[in-house]
């Protein structure tokens, strides 16, 4: 098991651990937060890109230290973008698509803004009722990304994500299991090995064979991915030029509720 495998592979803030079980984690090591920019996506590709190629793994678990799962893009102070652009970010996040290898996200606190687009380029998520997902976009003045316009309507319906957008709501873990947006609700100590379980019975069905209904099922993904993250990228540039986005970061810096102006 990983505890007993001190072997670890260091992609930039992430660490790697191949278990005896056919399962490798993924961590994410940017706690609190694990605010993700263009080199942190570009490891999480390189390094299922590097798994792809292990005989020893057969699923991958994605997970990360700290409070929260992901909370989104990393913003300097002053900046409207994420650092590198968004072109470069979801040129580098279509990489996750590309893979062949099925990936379960451990998902404890919040998957917030672009943090809940990462959770959602897994095959699967696993989590707690205190874990937190929103689509805050809205909210903040602008559109929606990290390819969200493709991905959550998979998993929860076009209804319940056009309400998710629309709205920038958050929802609970037990609300992401009803909608379909987690696949197994456990005890938020018990999400990490959880997920593992779930990795480990994948592993145990003939690797080929799941390799190859995921092409099946997943292998459009990509270029859908692309296609969806262009749309998104330019909706992005215009409205981050209007007074609403600018009302909706001060709110947001200021914890306090945005009024918008429509302009």
């Amino acid at each position: 098991m990983f505890d007993d495998n001190p072997a670890a592979l260091r992609f930039g803030d992430l660490e790697v651990r191949i278990g005896d079980d056919y399962v490798a984690e993924v961590e994410l090591q940017r706690p609190p937060n694990n605010f993700f920019d263009v080199p942190l996506i570009s490891a999480i590709a390189d390094a299922f890109i590097t798994l792809d190629g292990e005989d020893s793994v057969r699923c991958i678990v994605l997970c990360s230290q700290g409070k929260h799962f992901c909370a989104g893009a990393y913003f300097r102070e002053g900046e409207t973008g994420p650092r590198g652009g968004s072109e470069d970010l979801y040129g580098e996040a279509v990489r996750l698509f590309q893979t062949s290898k099925p990936i379960v996200a451990a998902v404890q606190g919040g998957a917030i803004g672009g943090g809940l687009g990462l959770a959602c380029s897994a095959d699967f998520r696993v989590g707690a009722p205190e874990s937190r997902f929103t689509s805050n976009f809205a909210q903040l003045g602008f559109h929606h990304g990290f390819g969200l316009t493709l991905t959550l309507p998979a998993l929860v319906g076009r209804q319940r994500a056009l309400e998710l957008m629309y709205t920038g709501a958050r929802i609970g873990g037990e609300r992401a299991f009803q909608i379909g947006l987690l696949d197994r609700l456990v005890p938020a100590d018990e999400i990490r090995p959880a997920a593992r379980v779930l990795a480990r019975e994948i592993a145990t069905s003939a690797p080929l064979a799941v390799q190859s209904i995921r092409a099946t099922m997943r292998g459009e993904l990509a270029e859908a991915f692309r296609a969806a993250t262009r749309h998104e990228s330019t909706e992005q540039i215009r409205l981050r030029q209007t007074a609403d986005f600018q009302e909706g970061i001060s709110a947001s810096a200021q914890r306090r509720a945005p009024v918008f102006q429509g302009r």
